[in-house]
Formats: C-alpha cells, structure tokens, sequence
C-alpha cells in the first residue's frame, strides 16, 4: 500500500482578498482553518475467514458448492458418509429405538398398576416402582434422541454464517479425515479496509478518525473510521491501519481498491499565492509591505492547494504581501548596490 501525497481540505471562505485599490500587486492575507487530510491507497479484505472442517473421518457426500457461490446460515453445504459413519449411525440409531420402546412398555406398566391399585391388585410400593422405571426409561429415550440428533449434526456440513465460499480443499466422494477443512467461507458482514501511512503521516493516525473510501472502479465513496492501528511496521516501512463502514451494508467486495482520505486535526493558517514566496540563503520570505517600506518577513510554509501555499508560521493574518515580481523586487538593492570586480 504506498502513500498518497497529502491533502488539505478548506473549511474557511476566502485564501486571499486583494486590495480593493488598483494595486493588483499587493494582496492581504486572510487566516483560514483547514483540516490535515491523509490520504493512502486502501484495499477490502475480509476480518477473518471461517473454516468447515470434518468433524469425523468419513467420505464427502453430495458437496455442490463452488468458489463464489453464496450461502446462508445453517445451509447445509455436503454429509459425511463411509463405513465408519454409517456404523455409528446404525448404533445410534438402535440406541435411540431401543429407548423408544423401553418408554412405551414404561407407559403401559405404569397405566397398568394405576388400574390394579385402584381394583387393590397392586400396593403403592409397586405404583412408586413402575413410576420410576418411567423416569429412567424418558431419561434414556431423551439422551439416545439427543445422541442422533447430535451426531447428524456431526456429519453434517452447514454453512456457519453468511458468506460466500472461498475455497475448496476436498471435492465429493473424497475421503477426510476429523478436523481436515474442507471448505472455506467469509462471511459477507464482515469486511475491512487495510490501509498504511508512512513517516510523520503514520504518526498522526489515530483510532477514531474519521474519513472516505473512494473505490477505484468509480463506485459511490463510503464513509469509514479507523477501527485499528497495528502498530507494527510493514517490511516497506509503512504501519498498517484497519478501517471499518460508518454505515450498515457498504456493499464492498473482497479485494476491492481505492483511496482513503482521513480527516486530522483542524487549525488556522495563512495562505498566500506561492509566486510571493521567496527562497534567500535556505529560508523561505515573503515581502511584506509596511508604512516604512517593503520589508521581508521570514516564513515557515506548509502545504499546498492549487496555486496557494499556507504559512504555518511567520506571517500574521491581515499583512500585505507583495505577490507580482516579489522576488525581483526583494533583490532590488543588491542589484543596486552590486560592484563589479576590478
């Protein structure tokens, strides 16, 4: 991800008023507050991709989907089948009838012995008996049913969330083995922008900041706010930021690009037109004109937007700077006073 040169967004009115009178020469300075923008290249990626793995060792059965395909919760996407599941599901399946017909017979004796005690062919000791047996006979019939259902669920492969299918590591009819992945799925709710800043910039990022993601393809820009700074240098130097959607449903895509431009902090600044900067010695000046004549003011600039340049500092808002010819009139004297060798 390379850095995109910075930016600064205007919140002010006006850069520069010129003089009302005819001297176009001479412009005043006016202070306007501008936000800090840090704009960086920024692709989509998933947070993270969900794995479905075999739960027992078996044979895929009936595995239809492809990469791309879309998916729904609890969809089921293939079964596990083989030798060894069909054996497990045989027994369970014993099990489970077995403890059907244990609750029946448990029914008709109980029935049975409410009947003889009424007619004083049974004691209640033998009531109290058969209402146990009961007991124990639902609980067994509820833990094989619960077991049943419990390993369908097991050799069944269902999508975990939402998403799309990213890839396939087995195709049907193949053998696996438990906890092999056999597909993997990124969920659709759950996509970021990564993005890096480089030198002073990556300084300023912080979590909370806010800004737009403008896509490549020309898509409609979404707002977005850092959700993670790494901190950790990337092997080229830059520090990875995680970005997420201020609004539900960006409609992203894995692997979609474009820029970032976050917003800073604000604050005020003086702009003049660039032609009036001056370079003397390694410092930068503008003239500036005074009751007592033009003198020169040294400046520290800052960035530029078009054909103006903010002063950070050295130049007070309502100060008249020369702009036409500046930098022929600030070396006017030494033109005068310049003495040939002999």
């Amino acid at each position: 991800m390379r850095h995109v040169a910075v930016q600064m967004l205007i919140v002010g009115f006006l850069f520069v008023t010129r003089r009302a009178r005819a001297d176009t020469n001479v412009v005043v300075a006016r202070a306007v507050t501008i936000t800090n923008q840090f704009e960086s290249y920024a692709q989509v990626e998933a947070v993270a991709l969900l794995p479905v793995r075999a739960a027992e060792s078996g044979v895929v059965v009936g595995l239809k989907a492809l990469p791309g395909t879309s998916v729904k919760a609890g969809q089921k996407l293939a079964a596990l089948g083989g030798p060894e599941i069909k054996k497990s599901l045989t027994q369970a399946e014993a099990t489970a009838n077995g403890a059907r017909t244990n609750l029946l017979g448990a029914r008709k004796l109980l029935a049975i012995r409410q009947e003889q005690l009424a007619s004083h062919l049974a004691t209640q000791e033998m009531l109290l008996q058969a209402e146990s047996a009961l007991a124990q006979s639902q609980a067994a019939f509820h833990a094989a049913r619960a077991q049943l259902q419990s390993l369908h669920q097991t050799i069944t492969l269902q999508a975990p969330f939402d998403g799309i299918v990213l890839t396939l590591n087995a195709t049907d009819g193949e053998r696996v083995n438990a906890g092999e992945t056999i597909l993997t799925v990124q969920p659709s709710d759950q996509l970021w922008l990564k993005a890096a800043y480089y030198e002073t910039d990556a300084a300023a990022i912080r979590v909370g900041m806010t800004g737009q993601f403008t896509p490549a393809n020309g898509g409609e820009p979404v707002s977005v706010k850092v959700s993670t700074v790494f901190g950790a240098m990337k092997p080229d130097g830059g520090e990875a930021v995680g970005l997420v959607a201020t609004t539900p449903s960006p409609g992203w895509l894995n692997g979609e690009f474009g820029t970032v431009t976050l917003n800073g902090r604000t604050r005020s600044m003086v702009p003049v037109p660039t032609r009036a900067l001056i370079l003397d010695k390694g410092k930068w000046r503008v003239l500036v004109r005074t009751p007592q004549g033009n003198r020169p003011q040294e400046v520290i600039p800052g960035p530029t937007r078009g054909w103006q340049t903010f002063i950070q500092n050295g130049l007070q808002p309502g100060s008249e700077v020369i702009v036409e010819n500046a930098y022929l009139e600030f070396h006017h004297d030494i033109s005068k006073n310049y003495q040939p060798p002999n």
